[in-house]
């Protein structure tokens, strides 16, 4: 009996900067994608990444959604234009999935959210450390009740960015081109994480600054102060300005006294495309009793895994967008998760604007 073939979805990427690599790496190899083309303002820049990937380029998206008649859209565009392309993607039935964050402020991230949903089509957001083995060791102790109740959220990326990162592409460190900087850039990946373990927050208190960077304008260190729905209550801090990179954490500490935690960075958080070595992801806090010793063991076989950190979990994700499509079902990171990261670094910006902590959740 002959197996059935997997469908195929047809796949495109606009914008073809640093990250439409990865996206294009799994669209090319994912037996549910058949990649088709690719879109940039930029003629050039679009003709020679299709060029790379024997695909037709465009420069207009509405125009590449219709003549290839596309299925599934990856928006790997500056942060400021993803709402933009959405509203196009929903406005041709097109799924998209964009990269982190959804948007850089609520009422436009809540328009591409009204335009997906009246569309009726999938609409995920890049979060790929979900899929990290150790975050989804945390995910499973906390839902298994291992810690009781989860009440305490720390949150520690202490990284680098150098001067070129910021001179890499013309928007980036600007309030108009990135929309913001560390907890916009780099931080929706941890705060995506914190609320997927901690559940929604309800209040905020953030301060952010500029300390080492003076070529930008945006924040490149952050602290706040969190408290959630559930009466857990979290702490955030975030810095592009150590030397060398130190790591990003994420530790979660329960009512049972029990702490599970991961380190998904080991030095900055990396650049996709750019970034050319990135250690794998490891647990490096377990105190759910009779468990403490599997810290050895786990940590032997994540650093045995043979697959590139940087390429490997955005392929996982992305085959689950597909799959969401195909079986009709939510992405594991939608549109709604994507939303929360920009409710909180919304509120921090607004808290040190307002000097006073921020209700959640927030009114645009």
């Amino acid at each position: 009996m002959s197996k059935t073939p997997t469908p195929r979805l047809k796949t495109a990427i606009v914008g073809c900067g640093k990250v439409a690599g990865t996206h294009a790496l799994a669209y090319q190899t994912l037996p549910q994608s058949d990649l088709v083309a690719v879109c940039d303002v930029d003629p050039e820049r679009a003709r020679s990444f299709a060029a790379k990937l024997r695909v037709r380029a465009y420069t207009d998206l509405a125009e590449m959604l219709r003549k290839e008649k596309v299925d599934v859209l990856s928006i790997c565009t500056q942060h400021t234009q993803h709402p933009a392309a959405v509203e196009i993607a929903a406005s041709a039935g097109v799924h998209a999935i964009s990269e982190k964050p959804l948007a850089v402020d609520l009422a436009s991230c809540d328009r591409a959210i009204a335009a997906a949903r009246a569309a009726g089509i999938k609409l995920g957001v890049i979060s790929q450390r979900r899929w990290y083995e150790p975050v989804l060791r945390m995910k499973e102790a906390i839902d298994a009740g291992k810690l009781g109740k989860p009440v305490l959220a720390i949150v520690t990326m202490l990284g680098w960015r150098e001067p070129a990162y910021y001179r890499s592409d013309p928007w980036r460190g600007t309030w108009q081109g990135e929309g913001g900087g560390v907890v916009v850039s780099q931080a929706p990946h941890y705060l995506d994480l914190m609320s997927w373990f901690m559940g929604p927050a309800v209040e905020l208190h953030g301060y952010w600054d500029t300390y080492n960077h003076p070529g930008i304008e945006v924040d490149d260190t952050v602290i706040a102060s969190i408290r959630f729905k559930s009466g857990g209550m979290g702490s955030v801090v975030l810095s592009n300005s150590q030397r060398p990179g130190l790591w990003g954490k994420i530790h979660i500490h329960g009512s049972s006294g029990a702490s599970v935690g991961a380190e998904t960075d080991s030095g900055s958080p990396f650049i996709s495309g750019v970034t050319e070595k990135m250690d794998p992801p490891f647990n490096d806090i377990w105190t759910v009793p009779g468990e403490e010793k599997n810290l050895e063991s786990w940590y032997h076989e994540d650093r045995s895994r043979p697959w590139n950190v940087m390429t490997h979990y955005h392929k996982v994700q992305l085959a689950d967008f597909l799959d969401s499509v195909l079986e009709d079902r939510e992405p594991m990171v939608d549109a709604e998760a994507g939303r929360r990261v920009v409710e909180l670094f919304t509120a921090v910006y607004r808290s040190q604007r307002e000097h006073s902590p921020q209700k959640l959740p927030l009114t645009q």
